[in-house]
């Protein structure tokens, strides 16, 4: 029952070729215990069994909790799912979910009170825990033990820009947003494969984002993942969109951060170039790395200002 106390969650899930996994991703919507909840999933154009496994879930506990499902037969990418999914949701709030990841217990109920607790703040997110293909826990914590975060930035307003825009930490679903944020940040940017740093950049411009220190979500590493992968021509690609994303998100920031952002691309551009064997361009663009950076570092406030406390 949706109240001022438990207002509805909608959970998007954006599935693709998880047949494996999709389960018990929704299992785990099923078994937390906030009561107002609704799943809205949306199988991407899957080339094995994943709209199966959904189908066959949703006609088992549709009576459970209310479930919309939708097929496509191509698939969109990300951005496009993601944008049609809070399209059809009917929540006050927007849990974002992944098909191969899954929630952990109380992970709702924590990211709403934060969100009740902090009416200026459009997004919150959590930490995560690291599990393999089988469910087995690799880490306790995904932004400090697989992304080497500093989680003591996530304290403060000025922290959480310079870590998003520095060292993007966040792995697994751990967000939950206010759908009226999506009217002042605008939506998922389509065809882009890096959408989450990109969107994440525009809360972060604003001081919309904030932060629970504790685990909401299981984040698994199987292979597959976008942001792991290991061949050469694919990270050129994601590395060219991030280079991209950085340069045009740069204006939304004041000084020093705007600095910081470029600095970041020129980081990422060096990356390029290093994949690509040209040691020439890498070093120029190091150059103008370490220039941007130390430029930002002596404008940067000697004491953020506190992100909101209850």
């Amino acid at each position: 029952m949706t109240t001022a106390a438990t207002p509805l969650v909608s959970v998007l899930i954006p599935a693709y070729n998880h047949e494996r996994f999709v389960e018990r991703c929704l299992d785990s919507v099923l078994e937390d215990t906030y009561p107002a909840k609704e799943i809205v999933i949306i199988d991407d154009g899957s080339a094995d069994r994943t709209g199966e496994r959904i189908a066959g879930w949703a006609a088992r506990y549709r009576h459970q909790l209310r479930v919309e499902y939708v097929r496509h037969d191509e698939n969109r990418g990300i951005a496009a799912t993601l944008n049609e999914l809070a399209a059809r949701a009917h929540g006050e709030f927007l849990r974002l979910g992944a098909s191969d990841d899954y929630l952990l217990p109380g992970g709702l109920f924590a990211l709403v009170n934060y969100l009740q607790a902090h009416p200026r703040k459009h997004a919150v997110i959590g930490d995560s825990i690291v599990v393999d293909q089988y469910g087995n826990k690799l880490h306790d914590s995904g932004m400090r033990d697989l992304h080497g975060a500093d989680k003591s930035l996530y304290r403060t307003d000025e922290g959480i820009r310079r870590a998003v825009i520095s060292q993007w930490a966040i792995g697994g679903p751990v967000a939950l947003l206010r759908k009226s944020a999506l009217e002042t940040v605008d939506r998922w940017t389509e065809g882009l494969r890096i959408d989450d740093w990109d969107f994440f950049l525009r809360l972060a411009a604003r001081d919309a984002l904030g932060f629970i220190d504790m685990p909401v979500c299981a984040y698994r590493l199987h292979g597959n993942n976008v942001s792991k992968t290991r061949h050469t021509a694919t990270r050129i690609v994601n590395l060219t969109e991030s280079w991209q994303v950085a340069r045009r998100r740069a204006e939304m920031f004041d000084e020093p951060y705007r600095s910081l952002l470029k600095a970041q691309s020129h980081y990422i551009s060096a990356k390029v170039a290093f994949l690509q064997k040209r040691s020439l361009l890498l070093g120029c663009h190091l150059l103008a790395y370490l220039s941007l950076l130390l430029a930002s570092k002596v404008r940067l406030p000697p004491a953020g200002r506190l992100v909101e406390k209850t």
